[in-house]
């Protein structure tokens, strides 16, 4: 099959950090495939792909688009060769249409004003000729994630995109929306349009992909057809040794109960219930996951427990004290640390340095403040430390965090919020955009806690984690805890009835579906 795309020898040397990102990188994508791209977090993915769309130009080798060498040093050059990329951070107006997104810069006017009809219709033909039905006339920022991505892979076929770069497509997808998502990608690369997907998540490369290209430390070290290969060697090439996919853990002896919630309340920002009589305990040596689709309240509930929200009705308790008025600071000082969802946009200050991320929820402690002065070497030597257990790649000591890839940013937030030993630890969607060594070490790392007698309140909406890591499970559907699972009774098929709205009470179900 003919090579629709090809690069040679790229090379990319970042001297502000000493990273050589590229290294004489070679990398194709026939007509027609869906070609996955994998690698741990640094090891020069997302470099590749922002030199391929023009975002960074590369130091050396070439590009050819159907044989025929092209220049890429602007998005504008990547598009008029008819590529196309869906960014892990979607690149949306909130307050704009979806009509008025995806004809942004090629809008059709008349007498110079722009024809907001005829951009809504064309948008709306669009969508029907691809199967991706949208409302042109609704605004982006009141778009689920998911409708979102569609916006962003419309946006590139508008401008007749030939070869679609999918960066972490399903990093914040809900399972149904990955498969729909995954649906389309079929059907492109069906129709003749080549499809290049990064991901971190392996049993999607085999789900999905055609062949895949491993890449580790700037450098290709395999490229082979996704049938030939096992889930195990494809995250055994990525990090360069045998990786544990399921952490070992023995059985739980669970304590004193550290978190309770008491029939619990909370709104989300329009007003409306989002959490409704919620009431469960987490226990001193125990991981209590949360599972649900995405959207059924559990960041309204993470965010009350940890009082980033506002409690309507009902109580929280932390080893036995009402918190439930208490600031995020004094929770933080019971020993309460949190993995947020979102960190882009509350784990991290990505205007500033490792440094300043590192003891942001630290600062109060001794070690790192006397008489409301930093002790900067002990911050540098903190920052140091979590750089190494979690080899945080291309991460230096007082250098700008915002150059680093997203799972690096997951890891800093992670090794950050485990570090003082908290009796008890909200782990929100913790290993979001992370790669499998790196999921690896945090699974064992919160399995570890949990043996040191720590209690883990655990929210993931990959089943297989919370599967893996749960001793108990409390399935959210529409605000309201379905039920408590444990033991044997955790599986996907009984997590599964309870996220779509069913009951642990099989007359009910079957009145439900009758």
């Amino acid at each position: 099959m003919a090579s629709v795309l090809e690069m040679r020898g790229i090379r990319k040397y970042f001297a502000s950090s000493d990273v050589l990102a590229s290294n004489n990188v070679d990398f194709s994508v026939n007509a027609g495939e869906v070609h996955a791209l994998v690698g741990e977090n640094g090891a020069g993915k997302t470099t590749l792909m922002n030199i391929l769309y023009g975002l960074i130009p590369p130091d050396a080798g070439e590009i050819l688009v159907e044989g025929e060498p092209v220049k890429i040093g602007h998005p504008d050059d990547a598009i008029a060769n008819r590529i196309g990329m869906v960014h892990q951070h979607f690149k949306l107006v909130p307050s704009f249409t979806i009509a008025e997104n995806i004809m942004l810069g090629i809008e059709p006017s008349q007498m110079g004003f722009i024809d907001r009809e005829a951009e809504a219709e064309s948008v709306k033909k669009l969508s029907e000729d691809f199967g991706l039905p949208v409302d042109p006339n609704l605004r982006v920022g009141d778009l689920s994630v998911g409708m979102q991505q569609r916006v962003e892979i419309l946006k590139s076929l508008q401008r007749d995109a030939k070869i679609l770069i999918l960066d972490e497509p399903t990093a914040v997808l809900t399972p149904q929306e990955v498969h729909e998502l995954y649906a389309i990608v079929r059907r492109l690369a069906d129709e003749g349009r080549s499809i290049i997907l990064i991901t971190h998540k392996l049993n999607e490369v085999k789900e999905v992909a055609d062949r895949l290209t491993v890449m580790q430390r700037g450098e290709v070290v395999g490229v082979d057809d996704v049938a030939n290969v096992t889930i195990e060697q494809i995250a055994n090439m990525m990090v360069g040794r045998e990786v544990i996919l399921t952490v070992p853990r023995s059985e739980a002896k669970p304590g004193d109960a550290v978190l309770k919630v008491d029939h619990l309340l909370v709104a989300d920002s329009a007003g409306l219930p989002a959490v409704v009589g919620a009431s469960f305990e987490v226990h001193a040596g125990e991981i209590f996951g949360i599972a649900g689709v995405s959207g059924n309240g559990q960041p309204e509930l993470i965010e009350a427990i940890s009082g980033m929200r506002d409690v309507d009705q009902g109580r929280i308790s932390l080893f036995g004290k009402d918190i439930t008025k208490m600031t995020v600071r004094d929770r933080r000082d019971s020993g309460m640390a949190h993995i947020p969802e979102d960190r882009m946009e509350t784990g991290l200050n990505l205007t500033t340095n490792i440094d300043e991320n590192v003891i942001v929820t630290l600062y109060s402690g001794v070690d790192y403040g006397e008489r409301q002065l930093m002790r900067f070497g002990k911050v540098r030597q903190l920052a140091q430390t979590l750089i190494e257990r979690f080899s945080i790649a291309s991460a230096k000591v007082g250098e700008k965090i915002n150059t680093l890839s997203g799972g690096n940013l997951q890891k800093i937030v992670v090794g950050r919020e485990l570090e003082g030993k908290p009796k008890l630890i909200i782990a929100n969607q913790p290993t979001r955009g992370v790669d499998v060594g790196s999921i690896e070490f945090i699974h064992k790392t919160l399995v570890a806690a949990r043996d040191d007698n720590t209690a883990i309140l655990l929210v993931s909406v990959e089943l297989d984690e919370i599967i893996a890591l749960s001793d108990r499970v409390a399935v959210m559907f529409e605000g309201r805890i379905m039920g408590i699972l444990e033991g044997d009774s955790i599986s996907k098929e009984t997590l599964g009835l309870l996220m779509a709205g069913g009951t642990l009470d099989a007359s009910e179900n079957e009145s439900v579906t009758a």
